[in-house]
């Protein structure tokens, strides 16, 4: 995952409406209404933190095939699949600091 990519990630899960969109958006696809009503702010809240979701690729954008008024979101796997793996590589670098550094405790005079 790129640094670019990582941080557009992460601006755009700091926002505490932004992750409850993801996290409807993890059970199923949903309605941009269904969205601000579930996240309980107005419509137009609602489209700018989508769109903010949209450009992160966090989310994809789809019309519905019988109203074209009617915008659908769906979860991208990708982006988050790339903040997991980061954040497991960024943990396993914790851990081996940590071993070293309680190796280093446990060697020196007391």
């Amino acid at each position: 995952m790129s640094k670019a990519n990582l941080d557009s990630t992460l601006a755009a899960l700091a926002d505490p409406h932004r992750r409850r969109a993801v996290e409807l958006l993890r059970q199923r696809p949903h309605r941009a209404g269904e969205l601000a009503e579930a996240m309980r702010v107005s419509f137009p809240a609602a489209s700018r933190h989508l769109k903010v979701l949209r450009r992160s690729g966090l989310v994809d954008e789809d019309r519905d095939e019988f109203d074209s008024r009617v915008r659908i979101y769906r979860l991208r796997p990708g982006p988050i699949a790339d903040l997991k793996s980061w954040l497991t590589e960024t943990d396993a670098l914790w851990a081996r600091q940590l071993t070293a550094f309680k190796a280093h405790l446990q060697k020196s005079p007391k």
